[in-house]
């Protein structure tokens, strides 16, 4: 199923568990006694590049926070490519739905002043909602898990002009609920209209104010700001998508209107988010116990843990666990509160998914990390490889890679976004190569199976994506494509 990403609305949906207290390992050997830190920041320089020419990344920034310091900040590639403007710190990007994690900050600012409760039903806050709406805690909204209906809807075509704003938000309150609040977890934008209206509200300022106020001037952060591609952003990079499949680049039009900006429209350098999560750890903008609150997920009804925590998503539990902030799959930030660490990648491409580099980063500093969790850092190895010698063999190259490496087999998103970029380039025959490897190592994967069929459909073998079409489907009776593409293919 693909995974290409288009729209400026586009979200990621990670899942994971609640955040665990650090224990020592002695697989994290003090990474000085192993490399100096100029060969870690070669390592890492060498793998960026690779990284950038696989996923076709126009321009990039990195920023590596250890020690209440920036250790490494670096600029990649190009952020215009007509004039051929290279990317320098002071550049800035668009991060997207990473702007949630500083809406999650300014909410536990007003909890930790008295004037705000997490558990308080968002109507105390707000008058005049829908009488469903108003069962929903401010937590709730926070952790996707309110069950109102997303604004964010191709019921509504546009939400350009005030006219059209006005409209939507008048249209979404007559719609029912999309499942009982605190049931399930649906990533959703009006949540986040809601907070920035309880943030307006309760500050008595502007939320726009109120983040530059007690969060950018605190930070130091100097090039932060919100806007879009009306507005004239100095040092903005430009952001791109490509087409697909195999399609050119074009310049992607950013629309956030106003009142969707505590969910979407930040823009910042790498640095400027490096100095927020610096302040953010040192105390600076909330208390210890209040940032531990903030990267505490909820519960669902049922008292498991819910997937984000307050306006963060949570990457994974235990010893490597990890809280991030990740926008448009093109702008990402994880931290890892246990090991003094956080990584910071922003990019100018729509897709090309920051996040899956995080963790490999991260690894050059936390060898037990790598061991882990090195799954996509195994892909890249192997993509090495294939460099050298080519497609053949894959399964044996990668075994090989994992026993000397230490390392886990690539996830199956691993997998999935590796065969997709490689469809992108229109190498369909290699494509066909990687979701095969994926489905012989995940052969229950409804998404890998659908994925290989996809790829099979578009070289014209009928039978062969029928084949992969029916195992989705019989792996996962709730897979529409599958269905879908298995009536239009069987002449149904």
């Amino acid at each position: 199923m693909t995974k290409l990403i288009a729209s400026v609305f586009v979200v990621c949906s990670l899942m994971g568990a609640t955040v665990a207290s650090y224990s020592a390992n002695i697989s994290d050997i003090p990474i000085k006694s192993l490399f100096s830190d100029t060969e870690i920041k070669h390592q890492i320089d060498n793998y960026i590049k690779s990284e950038m020419q696989e996923r076709r990344i126009p321009g990039m920034q990195l920023a590596v926070v250890r020690g209440g310091k920036i250790v490494l900040l670096k600029s990649y590639g190009l952020a215009e490519i007509p004039n051929a403007v290279a990317v320098n710190d002071q550049n800035v990007f668009s991060i997207n739905s990473a702007t949630k994690s500083f809406t999650g900050v300014a909410i536990m600012q007003l909890v930790e002043e008295g004037k705000l409760d997490l558990s308080a039903l968002v109507s105390r806050y707000l008058d005049g909602l829908p009488v469903a709406w108003q069962a929903v805690t401010v937590r709730q909204l926070l952790t996707h898990t309110s069950g109102i209906p997303d604004i964010i809807s191709s019921k509504i075509p546009s939400l350009a002009t005030p006219q059209e704003m006005d409209a939507a938000w008048a249209a979404i309150q007559t719609w029912p609920m999309e499942f009982k609040t605190g049931e399930r977890y649906r990533y959703n934008q009006t949540n986040y209209i809601l907070l920035g209206k309880i943030i307006d509200r309760l500050s008595g300022m502007p939320f726009i104010a109120f983040f530059q106020k007690r969060q950018f001037a605190l930070a130091g952060m100097r090039s932060v700001g919100f806007g879009e591609s009306r507005d004239v952003i100095p040092h903005k990079a430009v952001s791109y998508r490509y087409e697909e499949p195999g399609g050119s680049l074009r310049h992607i039009v950013e629309v956030y209107p106003p009142f969707l900006r505590t969910g979407a429209g930040m823009n910042s350098s790498a640095e400027d988010v490096a100095s927020w999560l610096i302040a953010l750890q040192q105390g600076k903008l909330i208390s210890a116990a209040g940032l531990k609150q903030l990267w505490t997920p909820g519960t669902f009804n049922n008292g498991k843990p819910t997937v984000w925590a307050l306006g963060w998503p949570v990457i994974r539990q235990g010893e490597y666990a990890a809280v991030a902030g990740v926008g448009g799959a093109r702008s990402a930030f994880y931290v890892y509160p246990g090991h003094d660490l956080a990584v910071v990648t922003l990019t100018n491409l729509a897709g090309a998914d920051p996040q899956g580099m995080i963790d490999d980063i991260a690894g050059f500093y936390l060898p037990g990390l790598r061991k882990a969790h090195g799954g996509a850092y195994a892909a890249h190895l192997l993509r090495e490889q294939i460099a050298q010698d080519g497609y053949a063999g894959l399964a044996a190259k990668l075994s090989k890679i994992k026993t000397a490496q230490g390392l886990p087999d690539p996830s199956e998103d691993d997998f999935n976004s590796w065969g997709y970029r490689l469809l992108s380039k229109k190498m369909a025959e290699h494509a066909v190569t990687v979701f095969g490897l994926g489905v012989q190592i995940y052969p229950n994967s409804a998404n890998l199976h659908d994925s290989l069929a996809e790829v099979y459909e578009f070289q014209a073998d009928k039978v062969a994506a029928l084949k992969h079409y029916r195992l989705s489907l019989g792996l996962d009776a709730q897979n529409t494509h599958a269905a879908e593409r298995i009536a239009v293919l069987s002449g149904k």
